[in-house]
């Protein structure tokens, strides 16, 4: 899996049914970015990371890879975490990660430190239909770390986490970064981690 790839949107735009959320919007990220998208609910946030995770389509625009993750496909290099958690009920902590593992064609190898990760240990034969709010964020959060990607694409991921996950979250995007990763976050509330690139959609943009 290629780590010193970068991400391109080159006049991209974003139309949901008869509105158009945003048009025209373009960045570049090397490996080792990080990207800060805000703005008022509505105003593209979601749409922007479901694009480059391949899940909505442009109206108009390119995504690119560039460097040497170029070839490949954009979202087979993402991980995208939404407002859903996606956890099953049925399974375990460590059952639900396993399962990402496996859908990603991860191996397990990793879960140890998927479950290191946000502090899931203690909690790993636990059925995750029981877990509070904030403990269903951790775990979803955590498949970031079961199958490693290298662009990580968050929406309000700090939702539900307490002072102390945040610190946690904060030093897993950091780390990601340092370690030559990618990350797109979107959120409304301001995160301690140093984004090179900052975006503030739902504002008028002057040429």
């Amino acid at each position: 899996m290629p780590q010193t790839i970068g991400l391109s949107a080159q006049g991209i735009g974003c139309q949901r049914g008869d509105r158009l959320l945003f048009e025209n919007l373009s960045f570049s990220l090397v490996r080792g970015e990080g990207l800060l998208v805000t703005g008022p609910n509505g105003s593209g946030k979601t749409s922007l990371l479901r694009q480059i995770a391949g899940l909505l389509p442009l109206a108009g625009g390119a995504l690119r890879l560039t460097g040497a993750g170029e070839d490949a496909a954009l979202p087979e290099l993402c991980h995208y975490v939404g407002h859903l958690n996606a956890v099953k009920s049925s399974l375990t902590v460590a059952g639900n990660l396993a399962f990402w593992s496996d859908f990603f064609g991860a191996g397990r190898d990793q879960l140890p430190n998927a479950l290191a990760a946000f502090w899931l240990r203690p909690l790993a034969d636990f059925p995750a239909g029981l877990l509070s709010a904030g403990q269903k964020r951790k775990l979803a959060l955590s498949r970031l770390f079961a199958s490693p990607r290298p662009i990580w694409l968050l929406d309000e991921p700090q939702v539900s986490l307490d002072a102390p996950s945040l610190k946690l979250l904060d030093a897993a995007i950091g780390a990601h970064l340092a370690q030559r990763g990618i990350a797109v976050v979107a959120s409304h509330t301001p995160l301690k981690t140093k984004f090179a690139h900052k975006i503030a959609l739902g504002k008028k943009r002057t040429a």
